[in-house]
């Protein structure tokens, strides 16, 4: 299974993937790992990337899940998620981790340490395009415990035949 954690800045893509992997037993990989230097010094100073920015990025993203995988990655527009999809060799599931932008600035100022700032969550919310019908995706609210979330997109990934039955992950296991 391959599967990219999708949304905004902030909406918990990481926490989210390192939980959602020990739930299915894949590896997770950050997307912003992936990122070239200039691009996290271009958003450190709080400047929005440009898709000739992203581009060599989101190749490396589909590249990564040439295997079975999580990464988490913002993937916020539709050419993009193609884009992850055909360099992964096809087969992709986008699981968007939806959240209003209160919440999201609330959880983006909590954290320390991250080259994203605040301020460029405009442009993240001007620049998405959620997953369409035609997509091979799911939504997933985020306002909720990281464990209801992680068992929310387990069923929905079962919905779509992807994931094993038997009962959603336990949440003292995540």
């Amino acid at each position: 299974m391959k599967i990219v954690l999708m949304g905004v800045a902030g909406c918990g893509k990481s926490s989210v993937g390192v939980a959602l992997a020990q739930a299915l037993a894949l590896p997770y990989r950050d997307g912003d790992d992936l990122h070239p230097a200039a691009n996290i010094a271009k958003m450190s100073r709080g400047e929005p990337l440009t898709d000739t920015d992203r581009w060599p990025w989101l190749e490396l993203v589909g590249q990564a899940l040439r295997a079975p995988g999580i990464v988490g990655c913002s993937a916020l527009k539709r050419v993009y998620r193609e884009l992850i999809d055909r360099q992964a060799g096809g087969e992709v599931v986008f699981v968007h981790l939806s959240g209003s932008r209160a919440v999201i600035e609330t959880r983006m100022r909590a954290r320390t340490g991250h080259f994203m700032p605040p301020a460029l969550l405009d442009s993240q919310f001007a620049t998405l395009e959620v997953p369409g019908s035609d997509e091979r995706a799911v939504v997933v609210d985020i306002d909720q415990p990281l464990e209801a979330v992680v068992a929310e997109i387990v069923l929905k990934l079962r919905a779509l035949g992807l994931a094993a039955g038997g009962s959603p992950p336990d949440p003292e296991d995540i």
